[in-house]
């Protein structure tokens, strides 16, 4: 078997050379913003603090399910195939999920620790150590693996009928469900039922954070001690508006007002697009990552002169 994308029939398709052009651009500068924030916050030894490790683990998450999608499409784009076979659309699926459920706990993490940070900062680093930071990572990692594999394993070991057809950026759940012959309310159920919870569970976790947050910001009597906590909190805020923002565009609003334009332009902002982004705002607005974009360009740079030019008194030949 193998899954296919909506036919050329759709006005997407007409616009294939273009969107080829834009997919190309955005996934090149997710992976080189992503890596850009990787790299200094893993070898920069003045940002190994709990912020910046779950940073880190953002970009992991957006790099990842952005490449779970991303190469793929664009070779379909490049030889005007739309197909994925069985096994390529399982394992899409599974890592792109993985992915995805790890970044909301990611969020809920990171909105934990700034929480921790502001409200409690005399125990930040009692509370917020570096042991204890790998457990709230580990664990999502852990859950997410094994939800994926649940549903994945529930979904393609059922039968599917004769159409293959979805209409859907890429090959997510839900469109495979109406493929299916049977079991699929079973399915729908345990979608339904952890996908809930992921994303209530967590968007609570922020919201009590931030609420918490903002009455020990506006209790604040030092308008620079506002300023500095409004302006830590606001890189996440807008990580946070954009991520659930569009996942509950995508997955709650009514069916009646469901168009497949507006889904799939949807599906390319998440899986794309803010992969995108949230590198440039956390660095954009942050002295301390620019400062080490810096200082990992200049150790690369040395590092690519050849050694035996670098002693004392010698000097590359003319």
């Amino acid at each position: 078997m193998s899954a296919k994308c909506q036919g050329k029939n759709s006005k997407l398709y007409e616009l294939q050379t273009p969107l080829f052009g834009l997919l190309l651009t955005a996934y090149v500068i997710a992976v080189v913003n992503n890596l850009g924030l990787i790299i200094p916050t893993k070898i920069d030894s003045r940002l190994q603090t709990p912020m910046y490790f779950f940073l880190r683990h953002l970009d992991f998450t957006d790099l990842g399910y952005s490449t779970a999608v991303g190469p793929k499409r664009l070779v379909n784009f490049a030889v005007d195939q739309h197909t994925i076979s069985f096994n390529g659309c399982a394992t899409q699926l599974t890592f792109f999920n993985i992915f995805i459920i790890s970044e909301i706990f990611t969020l809920q993490t990171m909105a934990c620790d700034c929480y921790v940070a502001i409200c409690n900062p005399l125990l930040y680093t009692a509370v917020m150590s570096q042991r204890l930071c790998q457990v709230p990572e580990a664990i999502p990692y852990l859950y997410s693996v094994s939800l994926s594999l649940l549903t994945i394993m529930k979904m393609f070991l059922s039968s599917f009928g004769d159409c293959n057809v979805i209409r859907h950026f890429h090959w997510d759940s839900l469109p495979l469900i109406a493929l299916l012959c049977s079991g699929t309310n079973e399915i729908r159920l345990i979608i339904l039922i952890f996908s809930a919870f992921n994303l209530v569970s967590s968007l609570l976790t922020v919201l009590v954070s931030y609420i918490l947050i903002s009455v020990a910001i506006f209790r604040m009597n030092s308008a620079e001690g506002r300023h500095k906590a409004f302006s830590t909190c606001g890189s996440h805020l807008a990580v946070i508006a954009l991520f659930y923002g569009t996942l509950f565009f995508m997955y709650v609003q009514p069916k009646s007002t469901h168009s497949f334009d507006t889904d799939n332009m949807a599906a390319l902002f998440y899986t794309l697009v803010i992969p995108m982004l949230n590198p440039m705002i956390y660095s954009l607005r942050n002295k301390e990552v620019k400062n080490a974009l810096r200082r990992t360009w200049r150790k690369c740079a040395n590092i690519s002169i050849p050694q035996r030019y670098c002693g004392f008194g010698s000097s590359p030949p003319q």
